[in-house]
């Protein structure tokens, strides 16, 4: 078995599943973060960017009845204002965590990156992807 075998792919939308997309691009956000000691006691730039598989169901053009990308984003921003982490694994399980909580999302897929850590590189991070629990 091939380490290719393993990787399923992340399917963002189906009709034939009623699947839904929702998503979040780019949020660029000022966070405290980082285990090194040049990093504590100052902010530096991390970009967000959330998937989510979401079950489809008639939406009424009613607000209460999808998966508020807004309530997302305000989700992280608190998790980033509530304090020094030292991981980025440690906030995306978060960020991951919270989008799970609505029981229409059935999985969740999370990169957060660290856009000033490595000097040469672009962006430095970790992504990660949890589905729900199900019976």
């Amino acid at each position: 078995m091939s380490q290719s075998d393993n990787v399923r792919p992340f399917k963002i939308a189906d009709a034939a599943r009623a699947i839904r997309h929702v998503f979040v691009r780019d949020l660029m956000l000022d966070a405290h973060i980082g285990v090194y000691t040049h990093e504590h006691g100052r902010t530096q730039p991390i970009r967000v960017n959330v998937d989510l598989t979401v079950s489809e169901a008639a939406h009424g053009d009613k607000h209460a009845n999808v998966v508020c990308y807004e309530e997302v984003v305000n989700n992280i921003k608190a998790m980033v204002a509530s304090g020094h982490l030292n991981l980025v694994e440690t906030l995306a399980e978060r960020v991951a965590a919270s989008c799970l909580e609505d029981g229409r999302v059935l999985v969740a897929r999370v990169r957060i990156e660290k856009l000033a850590a490595i000097p040469e590189a672009g962006s430095v991070g970790v992504e990660i992807e949890r589905a729900r629990n199900l019976p």
